[in-house]
């Protein structure tokens, strides 16, 4: 699609599995865009495709009214957004910080605390799918903040993703986003235990998982996880250290809100277990690994 003048400009930080695909659907939607990633080497691409590129995220966001973040954790959002070279110093008044990473509620109040302060406003909006939707234009983002702001920069989102559930106040999509993660790694595990009891008790694997995928227990999840363990596959589409991050932090909201995740707490010693034998950049369908064995 040719460039749009209408199309705010754009900064966006973090090219991993998802911020690639993110960057790429706003250039070809139109939007001019700047990108800054800790490691150079993978915004050649981005810049090579029409986007331009910048040496620090104050840099990148010099001159936008809308920025992006889809970085690994709380400590890469506060260095991109408040870090001595943070984008927020840069961001004029009635700028729109659209944080994307799955993070902490207590950061993502104090980002939009700090946003505040500068004129701006703060959508938290993490993203539900993986590579293949990021690089489709077909995320799903849970949104926290204002409606105003929503609106104001709905075509943004809506170039990147095919559904945008605006859930309430600020905070409101992140938990959200870390109580759809640890359901996602609970039941990761628990289809890799299965996996394993169907593999050492002699049964049909194949028909097993085609009954158990059809039955009470089947779900996207259970299919997804299925595939990938007995592929052997496990090149990442969502990295298992990322996952065991996102348990750890629905833990601690759940203990900020007054609720024991146990059952949270045993898939992330699993993942944890399989991070120690070396799977930690493996997609996170490499929990059963040990599981196999043990």
């Amino acid at each position: 699609m040719p460039s749009n003048a209408m199309n705010p400009r754009v900064a966006l930080f973090g090219l991993g599995i998802m911020g690639g695909g993110m960057a790429r659907r706003l250039i070809g939607a139109g939007f001019p865009l700047t990108v800054f990633n800790r490691h150079p080497e993978k915004a050649a691409a981005i810049q090579r495709e029409g986007g331009n590129v910048a040496s620090s995220p104050r840099d990148a966001a010099a001159g936008a009214s809308v920025a992006i973040s889809m970085v690994a954790d709380d400590q890469a959002s506060r260095s991109v957004w408040l870090g001595p070279e943070g984008a927020l110093a840069a961001l004029q008044p009635g700028s729109v910080l659209i944080e994307s990473s799955t993070l902490t509620v207590e950061w993502i109040r104090e980002l939009a605390a700090a946003a505040t302060a500068q004129g701006c406003e703060l959508l938290d909006a993490p993203v539900t799918g993986s590579k293949m939707q990021a690089a489709a234009g077909e995320l799903t983002f849970l949104v926290g903040g204002s409606a105003t702001a929503l609106e104001q920069v709905r075509p943004v989102f809506s170039a990147m993703g095919k559904n945008i559930v605006h859930l309430g106040p600020t905070g409101s999509g992140a938990m959200l986003k870390l109580i759809n993660n640890f359901l996602c790694g609970i039941q990761a595990v628990s289809t890799g235990e299965a996996l394993a009891l169907i593999e050492n008790s002699g049964l049909d694997r194949a028909k097993a998982m085609d009954f158990l995928s059809a039955a009470a227990p089947g779900s996207p999840i259970l299919k997804t996880m299925f595939a990938r363990m007995t592929s052997g596959d496990y090149s990442p589409n969502f990295r298992m250290e990322l996952m065991a991050k996102d348990m750890d932090y629905a833990i601690k909201e759940g203990e900020r809100n007054g609720v024991s995740l146990t059952s949270a707490a045993l898939a992330l010693s699993a993942f944890n277990r399989a991070m120690a034998e070396g799977h930690g950049d493996h997609d996170f369908a490499a929990v059963v690994e040990p599981i196999r064995r043990h």
